[in-house]
């Protein structure tokens, strides 16, 4: 279920020069909450009628964490917010991880971070009852690389070698030896098809939680679709919406 909330900020804070770490308490949605899903945040300006999908990070309590990187002018605003602010929230949207069926049917997992799509792996890594590796890939400032369960193996590429393996994720997983019964990966477009690449000549079961503007953020305007393998019900054609049929999806079912 999706829910709709005026939220109260508890914090915000400055990560890197442009990564915030917003947190925030909740009636209904943290509750609900899966690893994978987003919430939107909406703007207080009123000329700005569209909200911002962000990907929950983590949830303690009653408390919903967002990492997110300022692109625009809506995540700039919401850069500025302070403790005590208010916004309207809609969420959790989206289909996220199963971790109860990654529990039961795998014994080790490998999850790839890229860029802004490392903050899903938190939430993620936390609710795995089985052997876990991350993989983060950074151009070179780190950011919640100390945040992961102490039981979690994390792994460190950066592109200038300043940290870790020097290159991408898949270096770091030569590097480490570590072969996964399961891949989950959220981050850039050439990372994923890298992944891919290596998931389906291993013959690893994958899934990806895919990054894409969106703009309604519920499924009706189209804005946000991937192609697959199947067609779509809502559209009649090979795509599907990212916002609602995903952003998760079993690698087997979209093509990159």
């Amino acid at each position: 279920m999706i829910y709709r909330e005026k939220i109260t900020v508890t914090s915000n804070e400055r990560l890197t020069d442009d990564i915030f770490d917003l947190k925030f308490n909740t009636k209904n949605i943290a509750k609900d909450a899966k690893p994978g899903q987003f919430i939107n945040v909406y703007s207080a300006d009123a000329s700005r009628l569209l909200p911002r999908p962000i990907s929950i990070c983590e949830v303690t309590g009653d408390e919903i964490r967002l990492v997110y990187r300022t692109v625009g002018e809506g995540t700039r605003e919401f850069s500025r917010l302070q403790k005590g602010d208010e916004r309207f929230v809609t969420g959790p949207v989206g289909n996220g991880y199963d971790t109860d069926f990654l529990n039961g049917n795998f014994k080790s997992a490998a999850l790839f971070g890229g860029g802004a799509g490392i903050p899903p792996m938190v939430e993620l890594s936390k609710r795995l009852d089985i052997k876990t590796d991350v993989f983060l890939g950074y151009r070179d400032v780190l950011f919640l690389n100390n945040d992961f369960p102490e039981n979690v193996t994390v792994h460190i590429a950066t592109e200038d070698g300043s940290t870790g393996t020097k290159g991408n994720v898949m270096d770091a997983l030569r590097e480490s030896g570590v072969t996964p019964d399961v891949i989950c990966a959220c981050g850039p477009m050439p990372m994923l098809k890298a992944i891919k690449a290596y998931s389906e000549e291993d013959v690893i079961k994958t899934y990806f939680s895919l990054e894409e503007r969106m703009a309604c953020g519920v499924g009706a305007c189209l804005g946000c679709v991937c192609k697959t393998k199947e067609t779509d019900e809502h559209s009649k054609v090979d795509n599907a919406r990212i916002c609602v049929d995903g952003p998760v999806f079993d690698a087997e079912e979209v093509i990159l």
